[in-house]
């Protein structure tokens, strides 16, 4: 059975090409917006805490400041909303998943970039 879900999933989902990123990195996510008979591009930059699923059921979580106020989205990897993600800088970090990111403020919040 789980072969066969694993199966359909891989023939009719489309597959979208992002590129790679993991947590502590801070991305810019595109995505599209209806109201009503309008369609409009909207962008969330913020820092990735956290990537998890697999396959078509991949999500991960980007959090950002706005004003003094924390603000989380979660995407779904295959969300046809989604149009483009960029990749603005790589975090150096030493977890997968960086919830300890929620409880920093100030210069205590930001990540140090990775070299390559």
């Amino acid at each position: 059975m789980e072969s066969l879900i694993k199966f359909v999933q891989d023939e009719f989902v489309t597959k979208k090409d992002f590129p790679a990123f993991g947590a502590g990195d801070t991305i810019t996510v595109y995505y599209e917006i209806r109201e009503g008979e309008k369609v409009r591009t909207q962008f969330f930059r913020g820092v990735v805490i956290q990537r998890r699923g697999s396959g078509t059921t991949e999500t991960f979580t980007i959090r950002k400041i706005s004003g003094t106020i924390g603000v989380e989205r979660i995407f779904p990897v295959n969300l046809p909303a989604l149009q483009k993600i960029e990749v603005n800088k790589r975090g150096k970090v030493r977890r997968a998943r960086i919830f300890y990111f929620r409880g920093l403020t100030g210069k205590k919040a930001r990540i140090k970039e990775r070299r390559h």
